[in-house]
């Protein structure tokens, strides 16, 4: 749909136009490697604030399939602090701890608090149902050794963006059905909860707003090891039926993407069950706007999602 009917945000404008600009083929024409590598330098130079860290330590931890690698931020060396457990975007196939570093470290530092960060398995070497046994492995983990961490048995949140909101929903759900403790909060920036191109905002805004239907297409195929598993609520968390008991949410879309629909329709589901919800649109910006730090939406974005986390945590 052309942009003289969707109101777009003029530094979104100015972000989108740039990036048509620079030459880059679109991603879904490219082998998963070629992807990679594009993905890496975009987000190189994302201008998100990267503060100094009392400790980052990188180490691994048990899994389904075998060592899943983390990364531990630490703001200061307090200890007995809580913590959140960070799931990276990509599409499930692209990016890593070395990409979202600058987002966890601002997240940390502004939050208060622990993060570790949980470098999943990525399709297409791993289909599903690998990231999401991952993140669940590893939170698991977490809540089990907290003296390895140095963080306060219990007191925690989840936090992911674009696919790791989908995995954030996911584990959320786990952790309900666990019935051990939960998340005092859990925060889904501009997620894709459902593995399907049907809701009306892919026909709204599918094409020319930087995420586009054949690009979420791309990372669905390379994701899913076969059509049905698209009903499985692991991949699409907002297909699940009882969500009852599930962590509040803090849902952050963005009005350009084609995700909004799935986003909408989950925050819709999670109040219906009697969880508390808090969502926000970010109107004229699109997908993937949290790395384009150097605007007023990121900014924004940003610390709404890291002043929840701090708050809930407090709480």
């Amino acid at each position: 749909m052309s942009d003289d009917v969707i109101e777009i945000h003029p530094e979104a404008r100015a972000a989108i136009a740039r990036i048509l600009a620079s030459g880059e083929p679109p991603m879904e024409t490219l082998a998963p490697a070629e992807a990679r590598r594009l993905a890496d330098a975009r987000v190189a130079a994302n201008g998100v604030p990267a503060p100094e860290m009392a400790e980052v330590r990188n180490f691994n931890v048990p899994g389904p399939a075998g060592n899943i690698p983390v990364r531990l931020y630490r703001p200061t060396a307090r200890t007995n602090a809580p913590f959140v457990i960070f799931f990276h975007g990509g599409g499930f196939m692209l990016a890593g701890l070395h990409t979202h570093d600058s987002l966890c470290r601002f997240i940390a530092e502004r939050a208060g608090a622990a993060l570790l960060a949980v470098d999943y398995r990525l399709a297409p070497e791993n289909k599903f149902p690998a990231a999401p046994e991952d993140c669940l492995a590893a939170t698991r983990w977490a809540l089990a050794n907290p003296a390895a961490l140095g963080v306060e048995p219990g007191r925690f949140a989840l936090i992911g963006e674009s696919s790791g909101g989908n995995l954030t929903a996911v584990v959320a759900q786990a952790l309900a059905k666990d019935g051990g403790p939960q998340p005092k909060l859990q925060v889904m920036i501009y997620p894709g909860l459902d593995m399907s191109t049907d809701h009306p905002s892919y026909k709204r805004l599918g094409e020319g707003f930087f995420f586009t239907e054949k690009k979420a297409r791309y990372f669905i195929d390379h994701y899913l090891a076969r059509p049905e598993d698209a009903d499985d609520p692991r991949a699409s968390p907002v297909r699940a039926t009882d969500l009852e008991g599930v962590a509040p949410a803090m849902i952050i879309t963005a009005g350009l993407d084609p995700l909004v629909d799935e986003a909408e329709i989950y925050a819709d589901k999670l109040r219906a069950a009697g969880v508390a919800v808090t969502y926000r649109c970010f109107e004229g910006w699109p997908h993937g706007f949290l790395f384009w730090g150097h605007t007023e939406a990121s900014k924004q974005a940003l610390a709404m999602a890291a002043d929840g986390l701090r708050d809930a945590l407090a709480g």
